[in-house]
C-alpha cells in the first residue's frame, strides 16, 4: 500500500463571490450583493481561466497526483472539471464535505463595517479571542475547521496514493498547511498575515515519512506563462472569502 508522500493544495479559481466581497468592501457597504448560497457561488470568467490554467502544472508533475479531494461547493468543483478538461487522468476524485469553506453563521455576507455597525459585541469579541478561536454564532472558527480537517487527513493517509490533490478554499489551505507543518496558533496567525493564497494557486508539501515540509506556497506561475490574471480577493479579518 502506497503511504501519501506529496500533497497538492489549490485554492479554487476567483469566484462571483470574490468579486461582490471585494467591491463591497471597497465601497465600503455593510452588505455584500449576492443572492447564492455560499455552496452554489460560481466562479467568474476569470475563474473559468484560471481553472483552465491548472491543467499546466498537472501535466509537468514528476508524478501526476493519484487521488483528487474536491470541497462539496461549487466553485472548488467547477475548478477542478476546468483543469481536468486537457489535463492528465486522475484516477480516484472524492467529494468531501470537510473540505468545505469556513460557516461564519451571522455574520455571512457582512463586510467589516457591517460586523462594526451590526454586531458590535462579535467585533468584540473576535478582538479579545482572535482570528483562531473566535466563533460567529452559527458559525466557525479556526480551530472547528482545524478539528475536521485533522479528521481529513487521518482518512488521507490511507488512501493508497503517493501523491495527493485538494481543491478547495484559502482557509482550508491555510489551514493544512498549519497542521501538516506544526504551526500553533502564534505562528500560523504570523505567516497567515504575511502569506495570501491566492486563487487558483498550488500549494505543495511533501513528506519523508516523519515530517511534512512546505515546498510552494501559493505557486501562480501557470497563470502567469499561461497570460491568465492572477487574482487574490484575501478577505478581511473578520469575513473569510467566498
Amino acid at each position: 500500500m502506497a503511504t501519501l508522500q506529496e500533497l497538492w493544495l489549490v485554492r479554487h479559481g476567483e469566484s462571483i463571490g470574490n468579486i461582490a466581497a471585494t467591491a463591497a468592501e471597497m465601497a465600503g457597504d455593510e452588505v455584500i450583493a449576492l443572492d447564492t448560497r455560499d455552496a452554489d457561488v460560481p466562479l467568474s470568467a476569470t475563474g473559468t481561466q484560471q481553472a483552465r490554467a491548472l491543467a499546466a502544472p498537472l501535466y509537468g508533475a514528476d508524478e501526476v497526483p493519484a487521488v483528487a479531494w474536491l470541497s462539496p461547493y461549487a466553485r472548488a468543483q467547477q475548478t477542478f472539471a476546468l483543469s481536468a478538461e486537457n489535463g492528465p487522468r486522475i484516477a480516484r476524485v472524492l467529494t468531501d464535505e470537510r473540505l468545505r469553506d469556513r460557516e461564519l453563521g451571522i455574520l455571512d455576507l457582512l463586510t467589516r463595517r457591517g460586523v462594526a455597525a451590526r454586531h458590535p459585541e462579535e467585533a468584540a469579541r473576535r478582538a479579545k479571542l482572535g482570528k483562531y478561536y473566535h466563533r460567529p454564532p452559527g458559525g466557525e472558527s479556526w480551530a472547528d475547521v482545524s478539528l475536521r480537517l485533522r479528521s481529513f487527513l487521518r482518512d488521507a493517509a490511507e488512501a493508497d496514493a503517493r501523491v495527493g490533490l485538494v481543491v478547495a478554499h484559502d482557509a482550508v489551505v491555510m489551514l493544512l498547511v498549519a497542521l501538516l507543518t506544526g504551526l500553533d496558533e502564534t505562528s500560523l496567525l504570523r505567516f497567515a498575515a504575511d502569506h495570501t493564497v491566492l486563487n487558483a494557486s498550488v500549494t505543495r508539501l511533501r513528506s519523508d515519512g516523519r515530517r511534512w515540509e512546505l515546498v510552494d506556497f501559493s505557486d501562480v506561475r501557470h497563470l502567469e506563462q499561461l497570460g491568465a490574471e492572477v487574482t487574490a480577493h484575501p478577505g478581511s479579518p473578520d469575513v473569510q472569502p467566498r
